[in-house]
């Protein structure tokens, strides 16, 4: 079984996105760069050399993704296909009634995130479950089956926002950093939580 996963580009005061859910500054590493990059679905992007090869092996090496009714929504479910073009498993208390893709790859889990974790083991196999969306996100690590945290990280102070490590309680939670990646515009950080 593989690992599972979270990432999200982060500020250096600890925001993934403003209160309006706007990333700002966050994402120009995406196209700040002069080497382009297309994603399975089509979309296009422009890092750095570096950035694209990271990009890369964490596409390559996803097998699954799930997410929150949040981040779903904000997207628009991602037109039916996200970038990376994996199954999908959106945790949800309730189903979207308007969702116009019924032959996309995603799933709606409405009996918890235990659940949702478990179906996309099952599909990934080997390869990773990759978690996105800072509540979902904060809600594997607090069950304990967050594997490790990866985070591109970006020399900008938002002062406000929506925060990646909001809500995991009182008790520490000790990582090994396992990867550092010095790139224009961002320094690619990856951590695996010690259980």
């Amino acid at each position: 079984m593989g690992l599972v996963s979270t990432g999200f580009t982060m500020s250096l005061d600890g925001f993934i996105a403003g209160r309006d859910d706007d990333v700002g500054p966050l994402f120009n590493w995406y196209d700040s760069g002069d080497t382009p990059y297309t994603y399975p679905n089509g979309m296009q992007i422009k890092p750095s050399a570096i950035s694209a090869q990271v990009i890369d092996d964490q596409r390559i090496s996803t097998g699954a993704i799930v997410t929150g009714r949040r981040l779903f929504d904000i997207t628009q479910g991602w037109g039916g296909r996200h970038p990376i073009d994996v199954p999908i498993f959106v945790v949800t208390h309730t189903m979207p009634q308007d969702w116009g893709h019924p032959e996309a790859p995603f799933t709606f889990v409405t009996d918890g995130i235990e659940s949702a974790i478990e179906q996309a083991q099952a599909v990934a196999g080997d390869k990773t479950v990759a978690v996105a969306g800072p509540n979902v996100a904060q809600q594997v690590i607090k069950a304990g089956l967050m594997d490790e945290i990866a985070i591109e990280l970006v020399g900008v102070l938002l002062g406000q926002g929506i925060r990646f490590f909001e809500y995991l309680g009182m008790e520490p939670i000790m990582l090994e950093r396992t990867s550092v990646i010095v790139a224009p515009d961002v320094t690619h950080l990856r951590y695996r939580i010690i259980k």
